[in-house]
C-alpha cells in the first residue's frame, strides 16, 4: 500500500487500480476487498479485479483506460504479451531486490536466509520472463543483524514507493533510461510455503536463526513437539554447547534449544490454540522433562 499511497499523492493521474478479487473472510464469510482495493475505494478510483490476467476481457478493459504506464507491485504472476503491450511505456515493476539477484516470488525472505548484508529495491520494465526486464533504478537497504522479513519489507516498501514514483517521473519527462540486467549474479527466490517454514534443528545455529527471521511474521516458523506444533518467534544464537539437535534445556528465565553447533535461546512461541507468549512462561506451564526434543 505505500506505493499506491505515494502514487496518489504524486502529480501522476491514477486512473484505475488492479487487485485480487474480493474474497470471503471471517466467520460470517462476508466478501471483503483487498487492502489495496480499500485504499482505491476511499480515493474513488475504479478497481479492476480479474480472476486472471489472462481473462479474455482484461486486456480490453486496460486498453479502454489508455494508460501511459502501469505500475505493478507484488503481483506474483507473469503477465501475458497482449496485456504487457497495452500501456504506452509498459509495465513498471517494483521488485524488492537488487536485480539480477533474487528474481522471483520471495526476494526479501531469500536475502535474509542467505545471510546477505545488503539488499534493496529495483524498478524495471516487465517482460514475459521472470523479472528479466531492463532496470530503471535501484535503492539499497542494509539488512540489520536481527531483521525479520516483516521489518525489512516494511522499510523497503517505503523506500521502494519513493523509487517507483521517481521512476515514473523520469519516464514522463524522458530523463530515465532502462539498462539491461547483467548476465552474472542471477539468483532465484521461490515462493515460501508453510512446509518450508519448518525449523530444522540439525543445521548450525546461524542457519536456524536466519530461517526463523526469514519467515517472521508470515507464514511463521514452526516445529513439531510433544505438545503439538509450536510457532517459533525469532531466536538468539548463544555460545552454549552440549545440547543435541532440538534438545530443550530449561532454566529459570530462559529456554535453550540445541542445533548442529551451539544452542539458540527461544524468544516467544505460540502453542496450539494459544496466543504468543515468552518461551520461559510456556516452559513453566508444560514443565518439559530433561532430554525432551523438538523435531
Amino acid at each position: 500500500m505505500p506505493s499506491l499511497r505515494s502514487l496518489l499523492a504524486s502529480p501522476h493521474d491514477v486512473t484505475a487500480v488492479i487487485t485480487r478479487p474480493d474474497a470471503r473472510r471471517g466467520r460470517g464469510r462476508t466478501l471483503s476487498r483487498s487492502p489495496v482495493g480499500e485504499v482505491a475505494d476511499v480515493a474513488d478510483i475504479p478497481v479492476l479485479t480479474p480472476q486472471s490476467a489472462r481473462a479474455p476481457d482484461f486486456a480490453e478493459q486496460l486498453a479502454a483506460l489508455r494508460p501511459d504506464a502501469a505500475a505493478v507491485v507484488a503481483y506474483g504472476a507473469l503477465l501475458p504479451g497482449p496485456v504487457l503491450a497495452v500501456p504506452t511505456h509498459g509495465w513498471v515493476n517494483l521488485h524488492f531486490s537488487l536485480l539480477p539477484a533474487w528474481r522471483g516470488a520471495a526476494p526479501v525472505q531469500a536475502a535474509i536466509r542467505a545471510g546477505d548484508q545488503v539488499t534493496g529495491a529495483s524498478t524495471f520494465r516487465l517482460e514475459e520472463g521472470m523479472d528479466t526486464g531492463p532496470v530503471y533504478g535501484v535503492v539499497t537497504e542494509t539488512i540489520r543483524p536481527r531483521d525479520t522479513v516483516g521489518e525489512l519489507l516494511g522499510r523497503l516498501s517505503e523506500s521502494g514507493a519513493a523509487l517507483l514514483v521517481a521512476t515514473l517521473d523520469g519516464i514522463e519527462d524522458g530523463t530515465i533510461v532502462a539498462k539491461t540486467q547483467p548476465t552474472e549474479g542471477v539468483s532465484y527466490a521461490g515462493k515460501v510455503t508453510v512446509a518450508g517454514a519448518e525449523v530444522d534443528w540439525s543445521v548450525p545455529a546461524f542457519a536456524v536463526d536466519r530461517t526463523i527471521r526469514s519467515v517472521t511474521p508470515a507464514p511463521g516458523a514452526w516445529t513439531g513437539s510433544p505438545w503439538g506444533r509450536l510457532v517459533i518467534g525469532p531466536v538468539e544464537p548463544t555460545d552454549v554447547q552440549g545440547l543435541a539437535a532440538g534438545e530443550l534445556s530449561v532454566g529459570k528465565k530462559e529456554v535453550l534449544v540445541g542445533t548442529a553447533t551451539t544452542a539458540v535461546r527461544l524468544g516467544s512461541l505460540t502453542p496450539p490454540g494459544r496466543r504468543p507468549m515468552p518461551a520461559a512462561d510456556w516452559a513453566r506451564g508444560v514443565r518439559p522433562e530433561p532430554g525432551r526434543v523438538l523435531r
